[in-house]
């Protein structure tokens, strides 16, 4: 009997100054049997730092056609493809070909300083890609804030998220690695 996935409730409101969004969302997240908490946590510092009425979690790990994050035009065409990881160049290649954006999150210390190294040429081809590292440190932090039921209070200011709930916040510092050309 196969393992079902664990579901998540967050209500998320989200302060962007940078971007003057201001909105709150009722998500339900399902993390998969293979994913650790840390990684579904990062999913949601992913959707806080591109929120919009349209963006929206996908089936993520158990469809490999689909990325971790993505937002669908009215017409269904994928105008924004997040990652997370490290993922291989031939994945990184078809999402840049299927979506109008996308943005990849590294988020795995010294793994992805490494992927990073190997990876820096062939990113540099796609005009539409973005990569960006999260912080290691921080995001080993933000597990702590993961319940079945959460409340959680994200503020952007000056290209930094800060992430909390009622007991504790976890600042995120983003480093843009390299910015989309168009």
């Amino acid at each position: 009997m196969a393992i079902k996935a664990t579901i998540y409730k967050a209500e998320l409101s989200v302060s962007d100054m940078d971007r003057h969004h201001y909105q709150t969302y009722n998500l339900t997240l399902a993390q998969h049997p293979s994913e650790t908490t840390e990684r579904m946590m990062v999913r949601i510092a992913a959707f806080v730092l591109n929120a919009s009425e349209s963006l929206e979690f996908t089936k993520g790990l158990s469809t490999d056609d689909e990325p971790d994050l993505w937002q669908k035009s009215l017409s269904d065409e994928i105008e924004l493809w997040i990652e997370l990881g490290c993922p291989d160049e031939k994945r990184l290649r078809k999402a840049c070909s299927r979506s109008r954006q996308v943005i990849l999150y590294g988020y795995h210390g010294n793994a992805f300083d490494i992927w990073w190294q190997q990876n820096q040429q062939k990113c540099s081809r796609f005009d539409n890609l973005a990569v960006i590292a999260l912080n290691p440190t921080a995001i080993e932090q933000l597990d702590t804030l993961a319940q079945r039921t959460m409340r959680l209070q994200a503020s952007i200011q000056d290209a930094t998220l800060w992430l909390g709930n009622t007991d504790r916040s976890i600042e995120i510092q983003p480093t843009v690695l390299q910015a989309a050309k168009h």
